[in-house]
Protein backbone atom coordinates (compact mmCIF):
# COMPACT_ATOMS: atom_id res chain seq x y z
CA UNK A 1 0.00 0.00 0.00
CA UNK A 2 0.83 3.53 -0.94
CA UNK A 3 0.72 6.20 2.34
CA UNK A 4 0.53 9.93 2.37
CA UNK A 5 1.27 10.63 5.95
CA UNK A 6 -0.74 13.57 7.09
CA UNK A 7 1.88 16.19 8.90
CA UNK A 8 0.31 15.38 12.21
CA UNK A 9 0.89 11.45 11.72
CA UNK A 10 4.80 12.55 10.15
CA UNK A 11 5.57 14.30 13.30
CA UNK A 12 3.78 11.82 15.90
CA UNK A 13 6.08 9.22 14.11
CA UNK A 14 9.23 11.25 14.84
CA UNK A 15 8.56 12.74 18.28
CA UNK A 16 5.33 10.63 19.73
CA UNK A 17 5.12 7.81 17.86
CA UNK A 18 2.88 6.39 21.35
CA UNK A 19 0.37 8.39 20.18
CA UNK A 20 -0.16 6.56 16.70
CA UNK A 21 -2.76 3.42 17.14
CA UNK A 22 -1.13 -0.08 17.01
CA UNK A 23 -2.41 -0.65 13.75
CA UNK A 24 -1.38 2.53 11.83
CA UNK A 25 1.82 2.00 13.65
CA UNK A 26 2.27 -1.76 12.11
CA UNK A 27 1.12 -0.24 8.38
CA UNK A 28 4.21 2.29 9.07
CA UNK A 29 6.70 0.32 9.53
CA UNK A 30 5.77 -2.71 7.29
CA UNK A 31 8.12 -3.38 4.74
CA UNK A 32 5.32 -3.84 2.01
CA UNK A 33 4.30 -0.36 2.25
CA UNK A 34 5.60 3.26 1.01
CA UNK A 35 5.73 6.02 2.71
CA UNK A 36 5.28 9.09 1.13
CA UNK A 37 4.90 13.03 1.99
CA UNK A 38 3.78 15.97 0.35
CA UNK A 39 5.66 19.33 0.54
CA UNK A 40 2.44 20.69 1.82
CA UNK A 41 3.28 19.01 5.00
CA UNK A 42 7.03 21.04 5.26
CA UNK A 43 4.97 24.36 4.98
CA UNK A 44 2.22 23.26 7.58
CA UNK A 45 5.24 22.06 10.29
CA UNK A 46 7.29 25.08 9.23
CA UNK A 47 3.58 27.37 9.87
CA UNK A 48 3.47 25.33 13.19
CA UNK A 49 7.01 26.21 14.29
CA UNK A 50 6.39 29.47 13.59
CA UNK A 51 3.47 30.29 15.64
CA UNK A 52 5.67 28.12 18.45
CA UNK A 53 3.25 25.38 18.51
CA UNK A 54 5.81 23.38 18.15
CA UNK A 55 9.93 23.36 18.83
CA UNK A 56 12.29 22.31 16.32
CA UNK A 57 15.03 23.93 17.94
CA UNK A 58 17.59 26.48 16.79
CA UNK A 59 18.57 25.09 13.64
CA UNK A 60 14.74 24.90 12.14
CA UNK A 61 15.92 24.01 8.47
CA UNK A 62 18.45 21.27 9.78
CA UNK A 63 15.33 19.78 12.19
CA UNK A 64 12.73 19.84 9.19
CA UNK A 65 15.87 17.82 6.62
CA UNK A 66 16.41 15.40 9.81
CA UNK A 67 12.73 14.74 10.01
CA UNK A 68 12.42 13.84 6.14
CA UNK A 69 15.90 11.89 6.33
CA UNK A 70 14.63 9.59 9.59
CA UNK A 71 11.96 7.98 7.62
CA UNK A 72 12.34 6.64 3.91
CA UNK A 73 9.73 8.97 2.34
CA UNK A 74 9.03 9.36 -1.20
CA UNK A 75 7.61 12.82 -2.34
CA UNK A 76 4.33 13.19 -4.20
CA UNK A 77 5.42 16.97 -5.79
CA UNK A 78 2.41 19.60 -5.65
CA UNK A 79 1.54 19.99 -9.91
CA UNK A 80 -0.87 21.08 -12.05
CA UNK A 81 -3.29 18.17 -11.16
CA UNK A 82 -3.13 18.41 -7.30
CA UNK A 83 -3.76 22.40 -7.49
CA UNK A 84 -6.88 21.52 -9.58
CA UNK A 85 -8.45 18.52 -7.78
CA UNK A 86 -7.08 21.01 -4.39
CA UNK A 87 -10.56 22.57 -5.12
CA UNK A 88 -12.90 19.98 -6.30
CA UNK A 89 -12.01 17.46 -3.26
CA UNK A 90 -15.15 16.62 -1.25
CA UNK A 91 -14.24 18.37 2.22
CA UNK A 92 -16.56 19.89 4.03
CA UNK A 93 -13.82 22.56 4.77
CA UNK A 94 -11.54 25.09 3.57
CA UNK A 95 -8.49 24.65 5.20
CA UNK A 96 -5.75 24.55 2.49
CA UNK A 97 -3.10 22.18 4.04
CA UNK A 98 -5.93 19.61 4.33
CA UNK A 99 -7.38 19.90 0.51
CA UNK A 100 -3.75 19.28 -0.84
CA UNK A 101 -3.47 16.65 1.23
CA UNK A 102 -6.64 14.96 -0.05
CA UNK A 103 -5.94 15.98 -3.28
CA UNK A 104 -2.53 14.66 -3.45
CA UNK A 105 -4.07 11.22 -2.33
CA UNK A 106 -6.07 11.57 -4.84
CA UNK A 107 -3.87 12.56 -7.66
CA UNK A 108 -1.36 9.83 -6.85
CA UNK A 109 -3.41 7.16 -5.86
CA UNK A 110 -2.39 7.05 -2.33
CA UNK A 111 -3.85 6.40 0.98
CA UNK A 112 -3.99 9.32 3.40
CA UNK A 113 -2.97 8.14 6.89
CA UNK A 114 -4.60 10.42 9.02
CA UNK A 115 -6.66 11.14 12.45
CA UNK A 116 -8.17 14.17 11.33
CA UNK A 117 -11.95 13.61 11.67
CA UNK A 118 -12.59 15.97 8.84
CA UNK A 119 -10.52 14.03 6.26
CA UNK A 120 -11.98 10.75 7.49
CA UNK A 121 -15.82 11.37 6.86
CA UNK A 122 -14.92 12.76 3.21
CA UNK A 123 -16.06 11.33 0.20
CA UNK A 124 -13.83 10.12 -2.36
CA UNK A 125 -10.90 10.49 -0.17
CA UNK A 126 -8.90 7.09 0.10
CA UNK A 127 -7.71 6.76 3.77
CA UNK A 128 -6.40 4.88 6.57
CA UNK A 129 -7.96 6.35 10.04
CA UNK A 130 -5.33 6.64 12.86
CA UNK A 131 -8.29 7.09 15.61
Amino acid sequence: MKLLLDTHIILWSVAEPGKLAPEVADELESESNELWYSPISVWEILLLAEKGHISLGSEIEKSIRDIFQKIPFTEAPINLEVAIQSRFVNLSHQDPADRFLAATAIVYDLTLVTADSRVIAAEGVPVLSAI
